[in-house]
């Protein structure tokens, strides 16, 4: 409503009640025309209330969404159900244009703002956990390893005699093989341990560039974020060594927007040598669905570049779910989220470490790692090689989720390439062990959880109960079911003292 609006509405209503009305609605405007203008996220955090309000002031903005719209072309923004169209806040064309995901749609200006605005969200968050040099960024409606390939793509129009990229081992399929989908032949560095820690061997990439020719390497490809024992690579060294060389830098920091030491490395990298843009995950960082990542770098040009390098316009889903997410909590809120992951993390070692020792094993030292955690299962291992394996799926039957068992000797083929000791990220890393990590928006319940669960499956792997189950068959299916009836009670009191607890919280 407008002035006008108001107005007439005095004529039905008391004057004094309009103006009441009036001025309420005009505390939500001003904080849509802050955000607007300053292109920030919100130090406090928004009620849905005007996050509503902002959302459908950006539909009516949209051209099928004109009440007298008169739609003959093949794209129009028509949708069938009107759940799915109440579902996307009636925002139906998308992002971009055919040649670049970045442009403005002339027939949907409100489409075209959210993206623009949450990009610019996006920047800001970035700088403020850490990146401060950040120039651009996009959000990308792909998951990390897809958003990997685009920027890989990027760079063979700016390098076309290269088809190496060097990597330093980490065992996780999508970024292996987002080289390989880009068409490149990826030159797998080895770890070196050092003490419990796999670090990267920097000798070995420079090696390698000797051997291959800088001119015929793409880039190197690094992570950040990672699975212990594994730990982030050295990316000062590299950044150094890929100015050195004149060889581009592409960092995968999946999830680790969530940790200061992470985005630390990325702003000493870029600070020290070269880093041409590094990519995130917005699921793994904003708790927002699957599907989405963002893109950025301190090239403003080279951004632009990747931009328009997507194929044709792009669903505004990512986009829409992470702008009402940041608005939601606010840049207070989020910075509160970090800061509880980061005191969970030592809440969630020190609880893992008296676990580890309760039953002769070990907390191994990772200190370079500031999201995930590695306790060793050497005397499991040593005792019965299948109970590693079975404790895995012990822990998922009893509904922990996202804890990884790693066993010895395990080999996979991915994309034609053979990884020897799979999962571990090394050829023959010392014992088994059991992955842990301190991820945003877990809860100390959840720790607490896991723990009380954990220790019941070391206890029944170490009895040898682990194959009860598996050996039901030979007449031992009573005190199987007896086990899982067990398991299902302590299930059911675990919930509902968790219900407790956030309830009183």
């Amino acid at each position: 409503m407008n002035g006008e609006s108001f107005s007439a509405g005095e004529q039905l209503v008391s004057p004094a009640y309009i103006r009441q009305g009036r001025e309420a609605r005009r505390s939500h405007e001003l904080l849509i025309r802050l955000l607007l203008e300053k292109g920030k996220c919100p130090q406090d955090p928004w009620d849905e209330s005007t996050i509503e309000l902002f959302l459908h002031e950006l539909a009516v903005m949209d051209s099928n969404n004109f009440l007298g719209n008169c739609g003959v072309g093949e794209r129009e923004g028509r949708v069938a159900c009107g759940l799915v169209s109440r579902r996307h806040y009636r925002l139906i064309h998308g992002i971009g244009r055919s040649g670049d995901i970045s442009a403005v749609q002339p027939k949907a200006a409100g489409s075209s703002l959210l993206n623009k605005l949450t990009n610019s969200l996006m920047l800001d968050v970035l700088r403020t956990a850490g990146v401060r040099t950040a120039a651009s960024c996009f959000v990308v409606p792909m998951a990390t390893g897809m958003s990997l390939t685009l920027c890989f793509l990027t760079l063979r129009h700016k390098r076309p005699k290269a088809k190496y990229i060097i990597w330093p081992r980490i065992d996780q399929k999508s970024c292996f093989k987002s080289m390989i989908t880009a068409g490149f032949e990826p030159v797998v560095i080895e770890n070196v341990l050092e003490g419990d820690e796999l670090r990267t061997d920097l000798n070995a990439v420079e090696s390698r560039i000797a051997e291959l020719g800088a001119e015929n390497i793409l880039c190197i490809h690094s992570t950040t974020s990672c699975f212990a024992p594994r730990v982030p690579d050295r990316l000062e060294e590299l950044a150094e060594i890929c100015a050195k060389y004149d060889i581009p830098h592409i960092v995968n920091n999946a999830y680790g927007v969530q940790s200061s030491k992470c985005m630390h490395l990325i702003q000493q990298g870029a600070r020290k040598g070269r880093i041409d843009a590094f990519v995130q995950s917005l699921d793994k960082n904003f708790m927002v669905p699957v599907g989405g990542a963002v893109v950025a770098g301190f090239n403003e040009s080279f951004l632009e570049e990747i931009s328009k390098m997507y194929p044709g316009r792009a669903s505004a889903s990512p986009s829409l779910d992470v702008l009402i997410t940041l608005l939601s909590l606010g840049a207070s809120g989020y910075k509160n989220l970090l800061t509880e992951r980061k005191e969970l993390f030592t809440y969630l070692a020190n609880e893992l470490k008296a676990l580890a020792t309760k039953h002769n094993e070990r907390l191994l030292d990772t200190p370079h790692n500031p999201i995930s955690l590695a306790m060793s299962l050497k005397n499991l291992s040593e005792k019965d090689g299948q109970a590693i394996t079975q404790l895995g799926s012990m822990l998922f039957t009893r509904q922990v989720s996202g804890g990884r068992v790693v066993p010895l000797g395990t080999s996979q083929t991915v994309s034609g390439y053979v990884f020897k000791g799979f999962m571990s990220h090394s050829n023959d890393y010392p014992c088994a062990y059991l992955n842990a990590a301190s991820a945003i928006g877990i809860k100390k319940q959840d720790i607490d959880l896991f723990i009380k669960r954990l220790d019941k499956c070391l206890r029944q792997c170490k009895k040898g109960k682990h194959s009860e189950i598996d050996a039901s068959g030979s007449g031992q299916m009573p005190q199987a079911i007896a086990t899982l009836e067990e398991d299902v009670t302590e299930l059911t009191k675990d919930f509902t003292a968790s219900v407790q607890v956030e309830a009183e919280a």
